[in-house]
């Protein structure tokens, strides 16, 4: 399998996932609170719902930018979605999330890391010269 369809497997890959996190914080929201290491004794679901329309739509557009082999766009959303994966740890963590649930975040991270430095080689090999 060569470089770019590993890059492009991996970043559907995560593009879906997203979706079905997103899914399952519309549809178990209590569920997905728990693994995701976030408090489940705020009042209502509405921060659920929101947390489920952002990492649908991200997701969709990872899934986006990878069909349309834009693999600069793909490397730039991978590395901030590797901070925003910093930053839920963080939160997971203060709000007395599991280990599980930070170390989840963590390894996320730095997937997204990797792959977003995998698809930024990509860009740069496929740029033409100027």
């Amino acid at each position: 399998m060569k470089r770019h369809q590993v890059v492009r497997a991996l970043s559907v890959a995560t593009g879906v996932a997203l979706c079905l996190i997103g899914f399952r914080f519309l549809l178990q929201p209590e569920v997905a609170a728990t693994f995701f290491g976030i408090d489940r004794r705020a009042p209502g679901f509405s921060a659920h719902a929101a947390i489920a329309l952002r990492d649908l739509w991200v997701g969709a557009l990872l899934l986006a930018l990878t069909a349309l082999e834009d693999w600069r766009a793909v490397a730039l959303w991978l590395g901030f979605g590797a901070l925003v994966c910093f930053g839920d740890a963080t939160i997971a963590a203060g709000s007395g999330g599991r280990w599980l649930s930070i170390t989840f975040h963590v390894a996320s991270g730095v997937f997204c890391a990797a792959l977003a430095a995998a698809a930024w080689q990509l860009a740069r090999r496929r740029r033409p010269a100027a």
